[in-house]
């Protein structure tokens, strides 16, 4: 057996966090290395997931709410508000979901997520070479489509962004879907930020 300090250290993070409990009333996420715990989320954020969700149709796509995604070589096991991949594909059972058979991820941004929404995660999923990354803004009221992943790495990016206000309707091509953003709702009182 080896011992931790033996091991790399990417390794044992990984160990430790996939084998810790913590509080059911926090959302934990692995990224790069760091382990982030966040308090449930907003009603706002809620809705708009569940708006997503319905309209993304059942018959073409799993539409998985709380999956955590194995992305490894970025020593990271996030948890999207919403993970996209064609009926039929991936595991059928297990907590971790490999990022090879992802269509499209989604975050919903809160108060205290933008910095990693719009930095560490995008980089993050770009790595992984997930084909589409959503991001759903209730503080500037806009949809981010992230698409055309390249690079490696804390250097990884989406070629393409297109930015949509809430009320537009959001063109998903990887889905072959038209999102209706029109209920969307926003945070009251939140101070706008720098980004994308």
């Amino acid at each position: 057996m080896t011992a931790v300090g033996d091991r790399p250290m990417t390794t044992a993070i990984v160990e430790f966090f996939e084998n810790f409990e913590f509080p059911e009333e926090f959302k934990v996420e692995l990224l790069r290395g760091e382990i982030v715990m966040m308090a449930g989320p907003d009603v706002v954020h809620n809705d708009i997931v569940e708006a997503v969700q319905d309209q993304i149709p059942r018959q073409h796509w799993r539409r998985l709410q709380t999956q955590d995604i194995a992305i490894l070589a970025e020593t990271s096991e996030p948890q999207p508000d919403l993970v996209v991949i064609e009926r039929g594909a991936g595991p059928d059972h297990g907590r971790l979901m490999p990022p090879e058979v992802i269509t499209m991820l989604l975050e919903v941004v809160s108060k205290t997520s933008v910095d990693r929404d719009y930095g560490v995660k995008r980089s993050i999923y770009a790595a992984a070479k997930v084909p589409a990354y959503l991001i759903i803004d209730p503080i500037m009221g806009q949809c981010v489509l992230l698409t055309e992943p390249v690079g490696s790495g804390e250097n990884a990016d989406y070629r393409r962004q297109r930015i949509t206000k809430f009320g537009d309707v959001t063109p998903l091509e990887p889905l072959g879907v038209e999102l209706d953003t029109s209920e969307f709702g926003t945070f009251a009182k939140v101070r706008p930020h720098r980004y994308p």
